[in-house]
């Protein structure tokens, strides 16, 4: 049996993970079950899980969480209306506010039209900051890979997104 991560660990890695949802998409509320189910299941099944792959598989577990609760209530909500909230709560501008949520819908079409683990390494990168070793870690996969992937999806976010510009002209 491996040693457990401590507290102070599991919390870092939980926080990691509530922001990851948070900047999925997943509205607050939602984030905040999901990571509360995960760190129950964590302290629960923690024997069985290997050190090295803690911080996977507690995003793993929310994200499962999370899209098991929008099937059992058929919901997909994206949080751009809280965020506009937030936004004229710091007395910005409409127009800008109005920018910004169209900003925000037209990259989220681009990346639903990407490869789901594309779009997933895009968030984890850009989003979430997360490093090349994290992402490795977090998905499984080598080095080398996470950055060969990482290239292959910013080339073909940036055509996607060429391609909408001349749609438009």
């Amino acid at each position: 049996m491996e040693k457990q991560i401590n507290n102070d660990a599991l919390n870092t890695e939980l926080n990691i993970v509530y922001r990851y949802l948070i900047k999925k998409g997943v509205p607050r509320a939602d984030a905040e079950d999901a990571v509360q189910e995960t760190a129950y299941k964590y302290l629960r099944y923690s024997d069985s899980i290997r050190s090295s792959k803690v911080r996977s598989w507690i995003i793993r577990v929310a994200l499962n969480h999370y899209y098991d609760q929008c099937r059992k209530n058929k919901k997909y909500i994206l949080n751009i209306e809280e965020k506009i909230i937030e936004a004229q709560q710091d007395h910005e501008l409409p127009d800008l506010i109005v920018l910004a949520k169209e900003r925000k819908e037209e990259f989220s079409k681009l990346l639903s039209k990407l490869k789901p683990l594309y779009a997933e390494l895009l968030l984890l990168k850009y989003e979430s900051e997360l490093s090349y070793a994290e992402i490795s870690q977090l998905l499984g996969m080598g080095n080398s890979a996470v950055k060969t992937n990482l290239y292959r999806a910013r080339k073909k976010l940036l055509k996607l997104y060429e391609e909408a510009q001349q749609d438009e002209r």
